[in-house]
């Protein structure tokens, strides 16, 4: 029970420290003048996917590296099928609304780059300089066509701006001791959240022996996805749900690419057979998925919320049995 509840504690921590650490870093980019746009597409991005980073880098010293591939690969799948499919079912998403096509096209690549990097049996600081040369890549043209769409008076999508403001919490007034303490507990708290959760998760996968990378792809994997499930949640209900199809397009293109690119520059990542066999090719699938929504621009409605839903429920079944 004691290992349950420290795994629960971790993941609130982590939760609660990766929230402060994207407060504090887009009140202090925009008091420094960097455009609301840049904060959106580079640092909010990699504060919601610093418990991930965390995780893996934390695994990686634990020896538990199965965690750390896990995470990832499991998080992208959750990020697809459960962070757009429960919000779907309680509102449609107006995903029609966004051009992400050329970032849809980025993150297929990453996922085939990702894939044949995997395919050589492990990530090793070779494949994690690889990958963070492919995201330096999409960061610098994400920079290249935010500068003009703001020499143009454009954002990327309709009130992008007010959509970070909102779900953000972005506050031009905050003062600076309080971005400070935001700061602080999520440097603080994310890698002491860390340590707990990927502890935790070790033991409780010994004592119901089942392997590592398990936990991670369900347990781990899930946890981390809270905060983009509960972003797209709120603007289903407040019906401002257009940026959320670019939202999960960006975040899996970080995982992949960051989150395995530093961390396999701490420590070798060994790929499990079973990642080859399947789960990289759920998570493919599921990128797949969003071809119709992305190409054709149609919006998410009820019945995709449900199936998408549906879909990784029976993933997990499969993945637990």
């Amino acid at each position: 029970m004691l290992v349950w509840l420290t795994a629960g504690l971790g993941l609130i921590i982590l939760l609660l420290a990766g929230d402060a650490l994207v407060r504090g870093a887009v009140n202090l980019s925009l008091r420094v003048g960097i455009p609301a746009l840049i904060v959106s597409l580079t640092i909010v991005a990699f504060g919601t996917s610093a418990p991930e980073l965390l995780i893996a880098i934390s695994a990686i010293d634990d020896g538990a590296p199965g965690i750390a591939m896990g995470n990832v690969v499991g998080s992208n799948t959750a990020n697809v099928l459960m962070v757009l499919g429960i919000p779907a079912i309680l509102s449609r998403l107006h995903t029609s609304t966004c051009d992400t096509r050329k970032n849809y096209l980025f993150m297929m690549g990453a996922t085939v780059l990702f894939i044949g990097l995997a395919f050589c049996g492990v990530f090793t600081w070779v494949s994690g300089l690889i990958l963070l040369a492919a995201l330096a890549f999409v960061l610098g043209d994400a920079f290249r066509m935010a500068m003009q769409h703001r020499k143009a008076g454009k954002t990327v999508c309709d009130n992008a701006d007010e959509d970070l403001e909102d779900l953000e919490g972005a506050d031009p007034d905050l003062p600076w001791w309080r971005i400070i303490v935001f700061l602080g507990l999520g440097l603080i708290g994310l890698p002491f959240g860390a340590d707990l959760l990927v502890d935790s998760s070790v033991e409780i996968a010994r004592m119901f022996h089942v392997e590592e990378a398990v936990i991670g792809l369900t347990l781990v994997a899930v946890g981390t996805s809270l905060p983009e499930l509960a972003t797209t949640v709120m603007a289903a209900l407040r019906r401002q749900a257009d940026v959320a199809l670019g939202n999960v397009i960006g975040s899996n293109m970080f995982n992949l690419l960051a989150i395995v690119g530093i961390a396999s520059l701490i420590g070798p990542i060994p790929v499990d057979p079973e990642f080859l066999e399947f789960d990289l090719w759920v998570m493919a699938g599921a990128s797949l998925l969003l071809l119709p929504f992305v190409w054709f621009k149609k919006d998410i409605t009820r019945r995709w919320g449900v199936l998408l839903t549906a879909l990784y429920v029976a993933y997990i079944l499969v993945v637990l049995s």
